[in-house]
């Protein structure tokens, strides 16, 4: 047993510490040979040993002393018994053997990675390419507007002189059966005339039809058939005037009424779009 007093400080004489060796539950303590020291090597600028000192040794040479006023001294015993983790689970099986080079395997586990990136590369741009396709058709036209893209109408039910109104993609149709005497109106009308130079003739496929969207290029007003100065088509929101041949004449409007795709499929019928 060892029994130390503290001299210094102000409270020395009421500080002790006792120290008890105590075998290891891991290695016990059993008796042999001392070996002789041949000196004994004091250094003289070491400080005085206090409870700091003395802990800071025993943790580095085996058991912790703790000690105070008032409280039982203690004994703390290194933690030589702490398992130390395994990450076999976790490693691969070429970099397990600590008698091997990580080296020797790097060819292996190289490639194994470059071909789980590949791969998940190769996934998402798969999921990418499905999102952004169900995106775009989630913005396309309905079936029904698409079973409209193209109507077929029937001319013999158009009377000479008289206009009849459709409806095509959700826009109003103006198919118009002109007369011989406006067919050559249309046709002598000068271009220096005209606000949206165009020709009578290159706008119609067959003279006595004149198929073109009623809507009005100023606003998008629907402009009346068979009205006007002109005798041909005229929007009433603002004013906007139109031969037969749907060129605009007199009024805001800039641009002719817009002329959609079509194609006679005989003198009777005709398909828009």
């Amino acid at each position: 047993m060892l029994s130390l007093m503290f001299r210094s400080g102000p409270f020395g004489p009421y500080l002790s510490a006792t120290t008890n060796t105590v075998a290891s539950q891991l290695k016990p303590l059993v008796s042999g040979p001392v070996a002789k020291a041949d000196a004994v090597i004091v250094d003289l600028k070491r400080p005085f040993l206090c409870k700091e000192s003395m802990q800071g040794q025993a943790a580095r040479s085996g058991p912790a002393v703790t000690a105070g006023l008032n409280v039982a001294s203690r004994v703390r015993y290194a933690h030589s018994d702490i398992k130390v983790p395994d990450f076999s689970e976790y490693r691969r099986q070429e970099v397990q053997d600590p008698r091997k080079s990580s080296q020797d395997s790097s060819d292996i586990r190289r490639g194994f990675s470059y071909l789980l990136t590949g791969t998940t590369a190769v996934m998402g741009a798969y999921a990418a390419k499905n999102v952004v396709t169900q995106f775009v058709s989630s913005m396309s036209a309905s079936a029904d507007v698409l079973a409209l893209s193209k109507i077929e109408v029937k001319l013999n039910e158009i009377p000479e002189g008289k206009n009849m109104t459709l409806k095509w993609r959700g826009k109003p149709l103006f198919i118009r059966h002109r007369s011989t005497k406006e067919i050559a109106i249309e046709q002598a009308v000068a271009l220096t005339e005209l606000r949206d130079p165009e020709l009578d003739s290159d706008r119609v496929k067959d003279p006595q039809w004149m198929i073109v969207i009623g809507v009005c290029t100023h606003l998008g007003c629907v402009p009346i058939a068979n009205a006007g100065d002109y005798g041909g088509y005229y929007c009433p929101c603002h004013g906007s005037h139109y031969d037969s041949s749907g060129r605009i004449r007199k009024g805001p409007a800039p641009l002719n009424l817009e002329v959609p795709p079509y194609e006679f499929i005989n003198e009777d019928l005709v398909v828009v779009g």
